[in-house]
């Protein structure tokens, strides 16, 4: 039977909201038929289910936003039903005692409104035209952020400013003194009339530099920094992995490496990096660069803003992707606008020609997979007491196919096989996007996890060495230290810009050792034997590769990343082929152990992972992981090297090509069209 536990999530979700309907319908109820006990509970209950959505319900907020009932709309709606139902209590009640209650509580809604229009416009003088790291900002006289409460949170201050004037009018509705009353909105109104002069001083002081001079200072520091190669990167709030992973590679190139992203909200999600990092968010920015000294540029994915940065033609372009897998997402025609295509090995390159997307062969470039090297190589079967076995699913993807992910149909049998084996320790590690698609494969993944956990409780084991959990506490904070933000809660993307100057020398090395120690200090303060659920960025996948003895997976690009160390893997066939048909459509399962539905091979395949004369596939591990990551020798950053200076070639040809042509106007209209406001798509 599924677990009870996604239905009382949702119902979790729908409380705040439902509470709030209906006690603004009691609420309602309670002033036109004037009930005491009845008003004050109900508005009581708004107000704390107004403070639920907006701690925790954000979206919900935005979705009543949308249907124009915003949080200024409800608020308004309780105080002047709290308002109508104090007036209408029996008793000598004066309505022109209470006049000036009405006028005094429209003031703070005015206030609030005015305040709401300050906050609007001190944001915009603050929202810079694009945005840096690791670049020294000071010149730009940015000042730090006025309180976020004041620009940012309009529903929770509105919330917060109110709550005097609420209580005073709760307190009137109980004793009909209306002083009480008056001296909560008084108490409001001075909260609403301080923030608005708060935010006026801001709008009269001088601020950050304007978008020209901004545009100016960067076109400077371009031209004194002169960048050759950089990663171009756009997409999701998730997705940020993909071009963390290419970070140390694009380091170690010769030359002046930058970074450039497309989303504000990207800059805090890309990883520890030295390299200068730049957010330009407008199609004209981009169209300047063809003025600057970038030669070429790699790109680890594909989104809708990529075509506009191929439009400078004076930089050279790379489709080095994210990962390889025999899946159709790894040779997608969009490849085709590229300049080049790097790919891992050989088998990609079939790949392409295979599927005749219109990638010329000619084009495609095997540089192998530098971000590889930590994987350690394979010693040979486990000797301890536990079998590590590391059970990486990926995602059900964008089409339906039930063969995508092993979740939905295999992934409880695979589990359950499992930890039915006393000497497994099992690393559990989903793709960060699991169940964005289809609800089955969420509610898989939840009742794996309970397995798991259950699991655990049956059987405890012993403990880790004394003072490991210190050690890792240690490890920890100095990790943190180096990686969590040091900004204050209320900083905007432009303060976090100022922060964000020159880094420290040897920052990112330092990151990477911090992170080394941390990973070391973890498996070690682990009871032995535990298995373990991964969906945090720490441990990296590839640390749980070099903790594995064997991989289960799908036809993904975890299977080509994990061949590096030729370890003993296996690869789940959950949809409609049969398994020399399956075997035959991916090679990346050529040299694996293939695992049905129902997991009735994992006994097996356990069996030989343990015994040293029952691997019969190391050979085929050999061959396959040169055929898809290509040879170790010369190593793969080397290859990778290589092939940015032959870009950046190119792009030198084709610049010297271009100042030599017959029609010289052509490079004349494109710097005048550059120089034009580009209009966004």
């Amino acid at each position: 039977m599924p677990p009870l536990l996604p239905p009382l999530r949702s119902a979790a979700r729908a409380l705040p909201l439902g509470l709030l309907v209906v006690a603004l319908t009691v609420q309602a109820a309670a002033a036109v038929e004037p009930h005491l006990v009845l008003l004050i509970v109900a508005t009581a209950a708004v107000l704390c289910a107004e403070a639920a959505l907006h701690r925790w319900l954000p979206g919900q907020v935005t979705l009543l936003a949308r249907v124009r009932a915003d949080t200024m709309v409800r608020r308004l709606a309780c105080d002047l039903l709290l308002l109508v139902g104090m007036i209408r209590m029996p008793g000598e009640r004066s309505e022109a005692v209470y006049l000036p209650l009405v006028l005094g509580l429209l003031l703070f809604y005015a206030l609030h409104l005015a305040t709401h229009a300050a906050a609007i416009r001190v944001r915009q003088s603050r929202t810079l035209p694009l945005l840096t790291r690791n670049i020294d900002a000071s010149a730009l006289r940015i000042t730090p952020a006025p309180r976020a409460l004041l620009t940012r949170r309009h529903g929770p201050r509105l919330i917060l400013f109110g709550l005097p004037l609420t209580a005073g009018l709760l307190v009137t509705a109980t004793n009909d003194r209306p002083q009480y009353a008056a001296m909560g909105i008084a108490v409001s109104v001075g909260l609403a009339a301080v923030s608005l002069g708060t935010l006026a001083r801001c709008l009269l002081r001088r601020g950050p530099a304007t978008p020209d001079e901004v545009q100016e200072w960067f076109d400077a520091w371009l031209a004194d920094y002169r960048p050759t190669v950089g990663m171009y990167f756009s997409g999701g709030a998730s997705s940020a992995y993909q071009a963390n992973m290419w970070l140390d590679a694009l380091a170690s190139l010769d030359g002046r490496p930058v970074i450039l992203l497309r989303e504000r909200f990207m800059m805090q999600r890309i990883g520890a990096t030295d390299l200068p990092v730049i957010c330009l968010p407008k199609v004209s920015q981009l169209l300047r660069l063809e003025q600057s000294s970038l030669k070429m540029l790699i790109h680890p994915a594909n989104s809708g803003r990529t075509s506009q940065v191929l439009r400078v033609p004076t930089i050279k372009h790379a489709f080095v992707n994210h990962g390889e897998s025999d899946k159709l997402s790894s040779c997608n025609p969009y490849a085709k606008a590229y300049d080049e295509v790097w790919v891992a090995g050989p088998a990609a390159r079939e790949r392409y020609a295979l599927a005749d997307v219109g990638v010329r062969d000619g084009d495609v470039v095997e540089i192998g997979r530098p971000q590889l090297a930590p994987i350690a190589p394979y010693a040979g079967p486990p000797t301890g007491p536990y079998t590590t076995v590391l059970y990486a699913p990926t995602w059900e993807g964008w089409d339906g196919n039930p063969g995508n992910t092993s979740v939905v149909l295999a992934g409880e049998n695979i589990v359950r096989e499992l930890l039915a084996d006393p000497g497994v320790r099992l690393l559990y590690k989903p793709h960060p996007m699991t169940g964005s698609v289809d609800p089955r494969a969420g509610a898989a993944d939840a009742r794996i996890q309970e397995l798991i956990h259950a699991a655990n409780r049956a059987r405890p084991g012993p403990r880790p060495a004394p003072g490991a959990a210190a050690e890792l506490a240690r490890r920890t904070a100095e990790l943190d230290a180096l990686t969590a933000s040091a900004f204050r809660p209320d900083a905007d993307d432009a303060e976090r810009m100022l922060a964000q100057g020159t880094p420290e020398p040897g920052r990112a090395a330092a990151v990477d050792a911090a992170t080394a120690a941390w990973e070391a200090a973890h498996w070690a303060s682990l009871p032995e034997g535990e298995h373990q659920i991964v969906t945090s960025d720490r441990p990296a996948l590839y640390a749980c590769f070099n903790a594995a003895d064997l991989l289960i997976s799908d036809v993904s690009s975890v299977v080509s990343d994990y061949l590096a160390g030729e370890k003993p893997y296996a690869v789940a066939n959950t949809g409609a082929l049969s398994d020399a048909e399956f075997r035959e459509a991916f090679p990346t399962v050529s040299a694996a152990t293939v695992l049905t539905p129902d997991a009735a091979g994992v006994p097996a395949l356990l069996a030989s992972v343990r015994d040293p004369g029952g691997d019969g596939l190391a050979p085929a591990r050999a061959d396959l992981k040169l055929r898809l990551l290509g040879p170790s020798d010369p190593p793969s950053a080397v290859r990778f090297a290589d092939a940015a200076r032959e870009l950046c070639r190119a792009a030198d040809t084709h610049r010297r090509r271009m100042e030599e042509r017959l029609l010289p106007g052509i490079p004349a209209q494109r710097r005048a069209e550059a120089a034009k406001p580009a209009r966004e798509p």
